[in-house]
């Protein structure tokens, strides 16, 4: 039986890492639509190339490769340019992590991407689960991690569904602001929750 899907999101700085990583300790294949964003655009992949045809040698590593942080200056200014370049990768996204996900051989795999609602990757999963913790903790966790302004942090949560959008989604809810030991019990107990269903719905 081919394993159903389960769609993991929340917002930057809610760890969402740290609950797939948990789901992956029980044995659960998963695959974040974030790695197969940077796969698609390697040296030698043809969206690599319509990027540099469009935006310019600019934004290129001195490797060769794309240099990220280049590119989203550009695109975060206009919203035209960001639109053509989500028309470019997401179809290439979504085809990536499908052949990823068809690989797993657990009874169901996570499919983890922070824009899961946005992009209209929740039509593609039999069930969602949002990562949620209260903004004053994601703005903290986010700068920590990223090194990043409290400015440029607020403009990538703008940039994402809201808090309400997200729930207003999700089939589960783990609130994640509190430590480590409880997340894992949390995660082991839907673990054992989704092992009972049937294509991911009761």
């Amino acid at each position: 039986m081919k394993p159903w899907v389960l769609g993991l999101t929340g917002g930057i700085g809610s760890g969402k890492s740290a609950v797939v990583d948990a789901f992956g300790r029980l044995g659960v294949h998963w695959v974040d639509a974030d790695h197969a964003a940077r796969w698609v655009v390697e040296p030698g992949r043809p969206a690599l190339g319509l990027i540099v045809d469009r935006f310019g040698e600019a934004v290129l590593a001195s490797d060769g490769s794309l240099d990220r942080a280049a590119l989203r200056e550009r695109v975060f200014r206009e919203p035209e340019q960001r639109k053509w370049l989500e028309q470019l990768l997401h179809p290439l996204i979504r085809q990536e992590t499908a052949e990823h996900l068809a690989r797993a051989t657990s009874p169901y795999a996570i499919m983890v991407s922070p824009l899961l609602v946005e992009s209209g990757q929740h039509h593609q999963v039999a069930r969602v689960l949002v990562v949620d913790v209260p903004e004053a903790l994601q703005l903290e966790r986010a700068i920590r991690r990223d090194q990043s302004s409290e400015a440029q942090i607020r403009a990538i949560l703008n940039a994402q569904a809201s808090r309400e959008e997200r729930l207003r989604h999700a089939d589960d809810v783990l609130v994640n602001e509190r430590d480590r030991a409880w997340l894992e019990s949390e995660v082991k107990r839907l673990h054992e929750f989704y092992l009972t269903l049937r294509g991911g719905q009761e």
